[in-house]
Parts: structure tokens; sequence; C-alpha cells
């Protein structure tokens, strides 16, 4: 098969489109076709390298994963070739495109019991956006965050494909939605399109400062932070009595410092969210397919330019989901 394989850690110039092993199946697997691939900030991770994380190369990145069954294993049940899946890459063996090989490839090897129907309705294109960004916002929003209509919710890196996931599932929910990103031409797109009440341009105002204005000086219920690092003190300090502070990610540090008198103060509760269920990712997609939740605007790269895709994620040049379409 054809793969965008990671050859060493490193810049984009270690991305090589070549030949590379099919994979092989157990009897619990399906050997699936690639269509599309969503693209994740972790793929840009999984090829930098991280410290304390090691990835075993060559590698094949990829999670949001989008196809059609080419082969069963001898013991899978209520499935045929041909059928069209979306994936749950969070496996027992690990993560797809973190840990075990992923979806950056014409195939890949999916566990039965992480395929998910992809909904009739909707292309591979369109399936490849939802997995990872509806299935962490329904996790985090819901199981974890206990979201209930008409609160107010706080969501830092809006413009990213979770946050405008959760700006579209916060708003079909009745709730009002304080959206975060760090140019003016971002937030007036979370605001016209993605439907965001109001938006704030962290690159030049206080964030924490503009939603303690907009709440009435009363907080916000919930603030959804992915980024920790120098983010954190003011999210804290953004927070209602009772209110709830969601991480999800800490990409701009992981060991900020804490102001705890806020927390016991307003008696807040620090809520930590990771992965996702499939009932969680089947309720994004039938959300999607419903026309309940919009998908944000997808910029599709053919599979032979992962590189270049990667650099204008790393670059920010974006708004919404890049999808890589695999031949």
């Amino acid at each position: 098969m054809k793969a965008a394989v990671i050859e060493a850690q490193g810049g984009i110039e270690n991305i090589v489109y070549r030949d590379f092993p099919d994979p092989e199946i157990r009897p619990d697997d399906v050997k699936l076709r690639v269509h599309a691939c969503g693209l994740n900030h972790f793929d840009i991770f999984v090829r930098r390298g991280m410290p304390g994380w090691p990835v075993k190369m060559p590698f094949i990145s990829g999670g949001d994963i989008a196809g059609e069954i080419a082969e069963l294993g001898s013991e899978v049940t209520g499935w045929k070739v041909g059928d069209r899946c979306v994936v749950h890459p969070e496996t027992p063996d690990g993560m797809m495109g973190e840990v075990v090989y992923g979806g950056m490839a014409q195939y890949c090897r999916v566990p039965q019991a992480h395929l998910i129907k992809l909904d009739e309705r909707l292309s591979y294109t369109q399936g490849a956006a939802i997995p990872i960004n509806f299935g962490t916002t329904y996790r985090m929003l819901f199981t974890n965050g206990e979201m209930k209509g008409g609160e107010l919710v706080l969501i830092l890196g809006a413009s990213g494909g979770v946050g405008m996931a959760a700006v579209q599932v916060c708003k079909a929910h009745d709730c009002t939605v304080i959206a975060c990103a760090g140019s003016d031409e971002k937030c007036e797109r979370l605001k016209n399109e993605m439907g965001a009440d109001y938006v704030i341009n962290y690159s030049k105002d206080d964030f924490s400062r503009e939603a303690w204005k907009i709440s009435q000086k009363k907080g916000v219920d919930i603030c959804v932070n992915f980024t920790g690092g120098d983010t954190w003190v003011p999210s804290i300090r953004a927070m209602a009595h009772h209110g709830k502070l969601i991480t999800v990610g800490a990409t701009a540090g992981f060991d900020p410092a804490t102001d705890i008198r806020y927390i016991w103060q307003r008696e807040m509760r620090i809520i930590g969210s990771n992965s996702y269920s499939t009932e969680d990712i089947t309720q994004g997609m039938v959300g999607v397919a419903e026309g309940r939740y919009k998908l944000p605007e997808i910029r599709t790269f053919p599979l032979q330019e992962l590189g270049e895709a990667e650099r204008v994620m790393e670059e920010r040049q974006l708004f919404g989901k890049i999808v890589m379409l695999v031949p």
C-alpha cells in the first residue's frame, strides 16, 4: 500500500509518501480501505516528538479515519466487505496514530468493536472530520462537565476543531457561548459562521476580564481550556460560584501556577477530560447528519501532501478542519 510515513521525528521533511507493508489483521480485526483521514494537532506532536513520549519509527499517524471494509477477520460478525465506517481510534492496543499505526495510509487495521457505521447522509470527507472533535466534545461537556441548558460557556481556542465542535454543541443545547480566538478574522467567523454569542480576541484583550464583564461580574458556568500554561489562572478568575473548569490539554504548558483562593472561595470544580466513547462519536455524527451541528469549513489535501497540510496547521493558517484524501 501507499502511506505517508514518518521516517524519523523532527521536521516535515521526515514525512515520506512511499510503499509500506499492508496491515496484517487478526481474527477480531477488519482491514479498512481508508478514503479520508482528518488531521489533528496530535499528528504534529507525533511527528515532532515530545519528551517522555517515544514513538517507534517509522510510523503512520492519523486517528480521524473514514473508509470501507476491505477484508474481515475470521471472528468478525455483523459487518461485511464494503460497509462504510468511521473509527473510534482509542483501541485496546493504544491510540491509532499515536501508539499504533493510524489512517494516513491506504489501509489500516481496526478491531471490529471500534468500527462505527458511517451515516449514509455523510461523505467520507465529512466522516473524517467528526470522531475526535465531536467525541472529545461530548465527553468533556456531558459525561464529565454535566452541562445543562442555559449555562454560560467560555471556550478558549474556539477556532480549532474541537473548539468549533464545542461551540456547535453548546449552542444546540441552549447555552450562551463566549468563543476566544487569536485573530479578529477568526473571531468574526466564529460569530457569523459558528453562531457564538460573544467573541474575544485574546491576542488583543484580556479574555478573563472580558468574560467577567460579559457575565455581568458573575463569572462563567463552564470554561473549556485546551492549553494550560499562562491561560490557567485567568481561566480560574473567570469562573462563577460552583463553576466548572474543564481541562482538555496542556499545549501551552503542563505546570502553570494556580491561585487556589478562587477555587475554594467560589467552590469551583476542576475537571479533567480525556478521550471519548463510541456513543460520544455516534452522537456527534448523528447530530451532524441531522443538521443540528454544522461542520466547519473542511480543507482537503491529497495524502501525498501531508507535510504541507501539517505546515498549514502549524502556522495556524486555518479556520476549520484539514482532511487528507487517500488515493
